[in-house]
């Protein structure tokens, strides 16, 4: 204690006023001496503590989209109408990250009716999506865990320990503070309770208007290790780690006369687009690549891999050097070459069709007369666009002569039932899977389903389509079908809205492609494959789904589907104003093939297992019945109830429930409907 010297005689008061003055200054000195924290010292404490504070000048946040650990996909900027987004760095293992959540918790409980979002960020570069998934399990963690597989966010944000807290306005999109939740926890110690709230503070001042405040302290948390500055990214050479890349994964668009609006054919021009590269690549919307990974492996996959993604966007970041060496890009042969897999056996030209600068066209049917003299199997078809610009997709088909008509559905079936390919921008499924491929008989028709976009100039398009042959007879014959949901019907300003249907198989199956399809409101779509026993495994999900591009994605082996099984088709739509993309958020949405309606749509190209080309089991009516049944059964409890059919097929089933339903029911199963078919 420091000595005190007063001499009470000197002082003009009386003694008992002077008692009382020494024993409050003794008080007060002996507790700032010894460390106590009782009532006196906090208050005192907190007053100096509040007077000291900085405030927290706001920093300028890159937009980021990430999937979280239960492979939902989340971008920043699209929660703008949010009052503040509040993001924790988790990390697998981590004590102190352990130990914080049920306060980040509490926190979610208080503003639960304050409109802000809560997240967790894992940057580690030891976690991935499986682990993350498994720390969530284990610690009941339901507030969504984004996983920055790459690192690139947390480069971006500059992150070196869990457990720091960033809570974003993203309105402004600016970091409004960083720094720890609460001073509650320390290494290897923690208090009964926190003392300071920084990150409830911050966020009642964000939402009243007023100050932010810097924290009194840093945070602790447990250091991220980042490959890029501890040395596992090493230095990066244009010509042997850019190049290769471009050329296996880029160059296929990017060329003269391709898709993409510009081409790459030298260093000069790579230089120039390099921000927007790297843009796109953390965004991830190039290349278009949308399945996540944890669902599946596919025979061909065309996006960027996480060191892929790094390296093109560290380089960037560095400088993009060009480094030593000729430009590999100046003698790379990326022109648009005559076809895909050389020249086709015979070659089919779609009519001329002069698509309009702008507007709307719809959709356009070719049949065009098979040439042959005999019956050839087809094992590949090659798609050449006379304006890839102006084609959104194309089905070409095997036909019968007269069967298109004005009808817009059966001239879609008349197109797909003979199935040859589907072509979308960057995405050519040509090859037809081993074993397998498609009868074209003599004196019949090639049909195009054609869905033209103008893109502000008139254009015409001849479409070539060339065929591929082989002289054996094939092991398969390769089918088409579809699940949909014709019954489709979006609430204006819906912003996650899921629709499903389902495929009934009869018949043991194997699938070898699937392609999920919606049009401008389609945010996420999975397929799912529900075996006999009611066990359901997810085959694919899309969690960004990107209307602009049609990508299929192929099993490296074709899946195997049991008969009595059912692959489920779900896609969720954004109809609110937060989807740039939505035409009108005020309108309901029905079933429509144009752009301005939606789809629930879901193609796949299976084999029947009993079936080989000298032994044709399939039957075109009783495909379509199984699936019309898998939109019509609107509880999905696998029977149509007379209740459940809409007005425009009772002519067709009601007669089906006289002569099917055996235990009268008033239910269909999909044993009676193919009973009463017969």
């Amino acid at each position: 204690m420091k000595s005190i010297k007063l001499s009470i005689l000197t002082l003009p008061f009386p003694g008992t006023v002077y008692l009382v003055l020494l024993l409050c200054v003794f008080f007060v000195s002996a507790c700032s001496d010894d460390g106590n924290t009782d009532a006196g010292a906090i208050s005192i404490q907190s007053v100096e503590q509040d007077e000291g504070r900085k405030r927290f000048e706001p920093v300028a946040i890159e937009n980021f989209k990430l999937l979280d650990h239960k492979g939902k996909a989340h971008e920043l900027f699209y929660y703008d109408d949010a009052s503040a987004i509040v993001i924790m760095v988790q990390g697998n293992g981590c004590p102190i990250v352990r130990n914080a959540l049920p306060d980040f918790r509490q926190l979610v409980a208080e503003f639960q009716n304050k409109n802000i979002r809560f997240f967790l960020l894992n940057s580690n570069l030891q976690d991935n999506s499986e682990s993350i998934a498994v720390e969530a399990a284990e610690w009941d963690i339901d507030i969504p865990i984004l996983d920055d597989d790459d690192q690139l966010v947390g480069e971006t944000l500059g992150l070196s320990r869990t457990a720091e807290v960033l809570v974003v306005d993203p309105k402004a999109r600016e970091i409004i503070y960083r720094g720890p939740l609460n001073d509650r926890l320390s290494y290897e110690r923690q208090k009964e309770s926190a003392r300071n709230h920084y990150v409830k503070d911050a966020i009642e001042a964000q939402l009243a208007g007023e100050t932010v405040y810097q924290a009194l302290e840093p945070t602790k948390g447990c250091l991220i290790n980042f490959a890029r500055a501890h040395g596992q990214q090493q230095s990066i050479s244009y010509v042997n780690d850019i190049v290769p890349i471009l050329q296996e994964k880029c160059l296929a668009c990017h060329k003269p006369g391709g898709i993409a609006p510009w081409a790459m054919t030298s260093y000069e021009m790579l230089k120039g687009f390099a921000p927007m590269i790297r843009e796109v690549v953390k965004m991830k919307r190039m290349p278009p690549w949308h399945a996540d990974p944890a669902h599946s492996n596919w025979l061909e996959y065309r996006g960027l891999s996480i060191e892929e993604r790094r390296t093109l966007v560290h380089w960037i970041e560095s400088g993009a050097q060009r480094g030593e060496g000729e430009d590999p890009l100046l003698t790379i042969d990326s022109r648009q070459h005559e076809w895909s897999y050389g020249e086709p056996d015979l070659i089919v030209k779609a009519p001329s069709f002069t698509v309009p600068a702008t507007g709307l066209v719809e959709y356009q049917y070719f049949s065009v007369d098979n040439p042959l003299d005999k019956d050839v199997w087809v094992t590949a078809a090659s798609v050449k666009p006379g304006d890839p610009q102006a084609i959104h997709h194309l089905y070409a088909g095997v036909g019968i002569k007269g069967e298109l008509t004005a009808d817009m559905e059966s001239n879609h079936q008349a197109s797909t039932d003979g199935y040859l390919t589907v072509w979308s921008p960057g995405s050519d499924r040509g090859i037809m899977p081993e074993g397998t491929a498609v009868l074209l008989p003599k004196g019949s028709t090639i049909n195009f389903e054609m869905h033209y976009t103008p893109y502000g100039k008139k254009t015409v398009d001849r479409t070539q389509l060339g065929l591929y042959f082989t002289d054996e007879k094939p092991k398969k014959i390769l089918r088409y079908s579809e699940v949909v949901n014709h019954f489709l019907s979006i609430p204006a300003g819906a912003r996650e809205y899921e629709v499903q249907a389902y495929h009934y198989f009869e018949k043991d199956a194997h699938i070898y492609t699937m392609i999920p399809h919606a049009h401008y409101r389609g945010k996420s779509s999975r397929f799912l494959l529900e075996y006999p026993d009611g066990r359901i495994e997810t085959l694919l999900s899309v969690p960004y789904y990107d209307f602009n591009w049609q990508i299929g994605y192929t099993f490296p082996e074709p899946k195997p589907v049991p008969a009595g099984s059912r692959i489920i088709h779900q896609t969720t739509y954004d109809n609110s104003i937060h989807n740039e993309s939505n035409p009108d958020p005020g309108r309901i949405v029905p079933w429509g093939s144009q752009s301005k309606d939606e789809m629930l749509f879901g193609p796949f190209t299976f084999t029947w297992d009993d079936e080989t080309p000298d032994n044709v089991t399939h039957s075109r009516e009783r495909l379509l019945l199984a699936r019309k049944m898998g939109f019509i059964d609107k509880n999905f409890d696998g029977k149509i109830a007379r209740s459940e059919l809409e007005r425009v097929h009772r002519r067709e089933f009601f007669p089906l429930f006289h002569r099917g339903d055996q235990d009268k029911d008033d239910h269909l199963t999909f044993e009676e409907l193919m009973s009463a078919f017969k």
